[in-house]
């Protein structure tokens, strides 16, 4: 008997055209250079702005943590909306004082093991151009302070900082090559990226989607989920939605930079909800279905734990929601080069800064993943059908003689 044909799941705006991913590797590309730490992200939100006022069927609204939800104007009106999620600092320093004309107090947030800190370089973003510095030494301060404090030492020329000021690493600029996007920071402005990539080719097709699709864009995730944290016990997100935070996480030998992007099931702290979980999991096993003849190379993804740190998912999940992650692996994390070797004590030259760096292709799936989820998300996933296909098959073992 031939075989019953199975009707095309992905949407007709699947995939992007060559010029819109070329677009969006322009976006990546600027994004992950904004100097942006916890509770500063502002030039971030300035670059975002431009980005929403030529968008004018977008609609955004703020929160009272800062963070921000974009809807289409024209969605549909059916309950449990899929939210993307991203966050929109790295880990930085911000001024904090100039005890003296050549030396600036800098406190430092986010986690970055202090082996990366003396001698660094550093370039403090001023209201009038950048001034770089040389960090020195840790600042020894009274009390318990929340963030460590380090002093650095500002080389001669360039405009006096305030407090307040970023300061992030002095690293060359963006570059893609042999299919690596080397950056600033990629966590989490490159998953802003995506979202953004994903949102933008939505836009022709918002009031067709079966259930409204939104952004969450949170604020202070690399001190503790702050944005995320604020935005759940306000309410921001209704409680019927299901949520996709969107992630780069530390790549290991088993969750390789280039192989895909992960559906994680569970990060350092938490597992997440796994019909969600499944539900992403089996779209992104049709997409390579349906790819399979045409594909090259092959479209791929992964579905892994990674444990190398946390995230947002698990505040949302803790707070009852359906929330899972999909994440970029990155190499490089937090901007710390050869970490397993620092980590082990086992590293034969001084701990570096370095840029981080995820695949371009990786980054493409990830958008494409995401257009796939916002046309369609199965209740859940194939675990339920699993189960009853299990029983209906094989459950009159269990019948009582």
């Amino acid at each position: 008997m031939a075989a019953r044909m199975q009707a095309p799941t992905l949407p007709n705006f699947w995939p992007p055209t060559p010029a819109a991913r070329t677009l969006h590797a322009q976006w990546l590309l600027e994004l992950t250079q904004i100097p942006s730490a916890s509770g500063s992200e502002d030039a971030v939100l300035r670059w975002l702005r431009t980005w929403f006022a030529q968008r004018p069927s977008l609609r955004v609204t703020q929160d009272a943590h800062g963070n921000l939800t974009v809807a289409f104007e024209s969605e549909p009106t059916a309950p449990a909306p899929l939210y993307l999620t991203a966050h929109l600092d790295h880990p930085a320093f911000v001024l904090d004082d100039l005890p003296a004309f050549d030396t600036a107090e800098l406190s430092f947030r986010g986690g970055v093991m202090p082996d990366y800190f003396p001698d660094s370089r550093i370039r403090i973003h001023t209201a009038k151009g950048p001034r770089t510095a040389t960090i020195t030494t840790k600042a020894d301060l009274p009390g318990r302070p929340v963030f460590d404090h380090w002093y650095a030492t500002l080389d001669a020329d360039g405009p006096t900082p305030v407090r307040g000021d970023v300061a992030v690493c002095d690293l060359p600029p963006a570059e893609i090559k042999d299919g690596l996007v080397h950056t600033l920071a990629c966590d989490d402005l490159a998953a802003l990226a995506a979202a953004l990539a994903a949102f933008d080719c939505l836009i022709p097709h918002a009031k067709h989607l079966l259930r409204p699709v939104r952004l969450l864009l949170t604020r202070a995730e690399e001190i503790g989920f702050l944005g995320a944290i604020g935005a759940c016990r306000s309410r921001t997100i209704p409680l019927d939605a299901r949520i996709i935070a969107l992630e780069n996480s530390r790549s290991f030998a088993d969750s390789p930079i280039g192989g895909g992007p992960v559906v994680r099931v569970g990060d350092r702290v938490s597992v997440f909800s796994p019909t969600l979980t499944a539900a992403i999991a089996a779209r992104a096993e049709e997409i390579v279905g349906e790819t399979a003849a045409s594909a090259e190379p092959p479209w791929k993804w992964q579905r892994k734990l990674m444990a190398g740190g946390a995230c947002e998912a698990s505040v949302f999940c803790h707070f009852g929601y359906e929330a899972t992650c999909v994440c970029l692996p990155l190499g490089n994390y937090h901007n710390m080069g050869d970490l397993a070797n620092v980590q082990a004590g086992t590293n034969t030259a001084p701990a570096t800064i370095e840029r981080e760096f995820i695949s371009l292709s990786d980054f493409e799936g990830l958008v494409d993943l995401l257009l796939a989820c916002a046309a369609r998300l199965g209740e859940s996933g194939n675990v339920s059908a699993l189960i009853t296909r299990l029983w209906d098959e094989k459950g009159f073992v269990l019948e009582t003689r």
